[in-house]
């Protein structure tokens, strides 16, 4: 991996680089390193699914959506 290394006067830096106050004013070194090209691996996202065999998975019945009856409402308090 190739990199530059350099002693500089640290005003060289003003507007690159919010140095803090104890390196202000005096001499630096400067390190300049190739960035690494981080991807993160995709995670296989598993699926998991009970009861039923991977890809065949029943329709929901139309009646799935109907509202509940007014009985089993006042049984959940809502």
């Amino acid at each position: 991996m190739e990199c530059v290394h350099q002693t500089i006067g640290s005003a060289a830096l003003d507007g690159i680089i919010d140095l803090p106050p104890n390196l202000r004013n005096r001499k630096v070194q400067v390190i300049v390193l190739p960035a690494e090209s981080y991807t993160p691996k995709q995670e296989s996202k598993r699926e998991i699914q009970f009861g039923f065999l991977k890809g065949v998975v029943p329709p929901l019945p139309d009646s799935f959506f109907d509202p509940l009856p007014e009985e089993e409402l006042q049984t959940w308090g809502l």
